[in-house]
């Protein structure tokens, strides 16, 4: 299966007002609670769970890391049936992860997906050890090691190991978000402009979420997306 396709789509731009606005702003919110130690842990009650026996409707859709110490209905501060979650290490895609994030936008109309990455992943650092030492762990962890090592090999080396495993996660988040946006069956909600992508790091000191396309865009974050390359499943 091709993950991604060498010609990249014309990203459309979602006005502002626009209803992936107002989800991230409640993430925001939420996010806020929880480094403030303030969760409100929302829509948990017998009420709420009573109401999703029938129906769920999560408008927003969340790849993370499947880090223990970043879970995302705690960092977001969200209720049951507020997010469609998925979690692989590093955020690695392959065809059940994309296929679960396009489930997504065809049952739930998702229209805002964040890739939510983190500072210090194992993840990353086994793909920095892999690409010095040129050899990739045997087996399945192989395969996940080498998908990011890609990315790591995009990455200009920094003054410190910490800083260059930071500027890996980055660039990996902004990679997994870009091949996402080019997924066929996500591509379209993209292009339409009914559903915005956006890359997150979580840093677990300071328990915040920083959007990486802000920082780009304002001139902060270091690398920008690497340049991608088709693969197959």
């Amino acid at each position: 299966m091709a993950i991604v396709q060498n010609a990249a789509p014309r990203r459309a731009t979602i006005t502002e007002g626009h209803e992936a606005d107002r989800r991230r702003q409640r993430l925001d919110r939420g996010n806020a609670r929880w480094r403030s130690f303030g969760s409100a842990h929302p829509r948990q009650g017998s009420a709420r769970r009573r109401e999703l026996l029938e129906h769920q409707a999560p408008r927003v859709s969340v790849l993370s890391c499947a880090d223990s110490r970043v879970p995302p209905e705690l960092v977001f501060d969200q209720g049951l049936g507020d997010m469609f979650t998925t979690r692989s290490a590093g955020q690695v895609l392959d065809s059940s992860v994309l296929g679960t994030l396009v489930y997504g936008v065809d049952e739930f109309d998702t229209v805002l997906l964040v890739v939510l990455g983190h500072d210090s992943c194992g993840a990353v650092q086994a793909a920095i050890r892999a690409h010095r030492a040129g050899a990739l762990p045997p087996g399945h962890v192989g395969y996940l090691v080498g998908q990011i090592m890609e990315v790591v090999e995009t990455v200009p080396e920094q003054e410190t190991e910490k800083a260059f495993l930071d500027a890996c996660v980055r660039a990996n988040a902004r990679s997994v978000a870009e091949q996402v946006r080019q997924e066929p069956g996500l591509r379209e909600a993209v292009e339409a402009g009914t559903m915005r992508v956006e890359p997150a790091r979580y840093d677990l000191r300071r328990s915040r979420v920083e959007w990486l396309d802000d920082a780009s865009r304002s001139g902060r974050g270091g690398e920008g997306v690497p340049a991608q390359r088709a693969r197959s499943r």
